[in-house]
């Protein structure tokens, strides 16, 4: 009995690993007469987020297919030497099928492996949208050279609601698919546009599977949250030091022992919305410099010519410092800056105490320190 119940068993878990697929098979129907020989590439991208090909095939009588293994699932992309967009997909082993019209990418259709099914869930919602959000957006254009200006302020304020509705959408998806890859790419996107608080950021992460937050996605996720918690307020700001337009080297301890209060200002020539902000915190600057408030500007730039002209435009009279490395700058991911403008307010002893006040804001917490 004991020996027909262990081959009972030793058959069940080689079943098991018999069922659990070793590569993928991507099986691919184009649809409209595709000319043959036309070139396919299959990309993903690097850690750069740049695209990188990992194969590349020719469309013949309508189909092609791509094989191979793949550690992981991981988001990639079809490409059409000869079409405009591309078609998203989950790499990931087993047998995955797509069809699509060689004049319309964006209406494929994916199914054949759990992540592929969860992602084509998530993108029959958001097409939904997108196209919603285009047609807003053409009946704004055709209002506007109409000259129709009741019907655009109305039309901005439905858009704006609409974009909530598909912040919602994201959200909601990411909250029920804790399984699927694509929801911590989504919470990675909320949290790179700053989008929720990071408190329900956190909240949604810790909500994934094991096996997603075990994924590269999860792993930077949780990377970014862990770097974030050294810059909350409350925290000493981690300090840092790079060239200054003279090409002298310049610490963040430099700035904050000359004063009470310090504002760590992440900008660049670039960001019009860092420039439109400029001239308050210029007002700002210029009240309060004799009482203790100092500034320092970090540039994302990556041409000095730029900043140091951006610099001389605006008024700029405090401290500044750049790498030129843009969103890589060393002082940027410290501070867990996927977006700018971006604020830290430190006092005397280089303790964040807000961040990211704009406008009237600034000025009424300079006050209320230094008044």
């Amino acid at each position: 009995m004991r020996n027909a119940l262990a081959i009972f068993l030793a058959v069940l878990f080689l079943a098991s690993c018999q069922s659990k697929p070793k590569g993928y098979t991507l099986n691919v129907t184009v649809t409209g007469e595709p000319e043959n020989g036309t070139t396919v590439f299959l990309r993903t991208t690097d850690s750069l987020n740049q695209l990188v090909d990992l194969d590349t095939t020719t469309i013949e009588n309508g189909a092609f297919s791509f094989t191979g293994t793949q550690a992981e699932p991981r988001l990639s992309y079809i490409f059409l030497e000869s079409g405009r967009g591309n078609v998203p997909l989950i790499l990931e082993n087993g047998d995955i099928k797509i069809r699509f019209p060689k004049d319309s990418m964006t209406h494929a259709k994916l199914e054949g492996t759990h992540q592929n099914d969860l992602f084509m869930n998530f993108l029959d919602g958001s097409r939904v949208l997108t196209e919603k959000g285009m047609s807003m957006q053409n009946d704004m254009r055709m209002a506007a050279q109409q000259r129709d200006t009741a019907t655009v302020t109305a039309l901005r304020e439905e858009f704006i609601e609409f974009q909530e509705e598909a912040k919602s959408f994201n959200v909601e998806f990411a909250k029920n698919n804790p399984d699927a890859l694509i929801s911590a790419l989504i919470i990675g996107n909320l949290m790179a546009g700053k989008a929720l608080p990071q408190e329900e950021i956190k909240a949604m992460f810790e909500g994934l599977s094991p096996e997603v937050k075990a994924s590269e996605p999860g792993k930077r996720i949780k990377e970014q949250l862990d770097r974030m918690k050294s810059t909350e307020v409350g925290v000493k700001a981690p300090n840092f030091s790079a060239p200054t337009p003279d090409g002298d080297v310049l610490a963040l301890s430099d700035v904050t022992t000359k004063g009470k209060l310090t504002l760590v200002d992440f900008w660049a020539a670039w960001c019009r919305p860092c420039r439109a902000e400029n001239p308050n915190i210029v007002s700002v600057y210029n009240k309060y410099k004799d009482k203790g408030f100092n500034v320092i500007g970090v540039s994302l730039d990556n041409r000095a010519e730029d900043w140091k002209q951006a610099i001389e435009s605006d008024g700029l009279a405090w401290n500044h410092i750049s790498n030129l490395k843009r969103f890589q700058d060393p002082i940027a991911q410290l501070y867990n800056i996927n977006a700018i403008p971006a604020a830290f307010l430190l006092d005397e002893n280089g303790v964040i105490i807000a961040k990211d006040l704009r406008g009237p804001a600034l000025e009424q917490k300079v006050a209320e320190v230094l008044n």
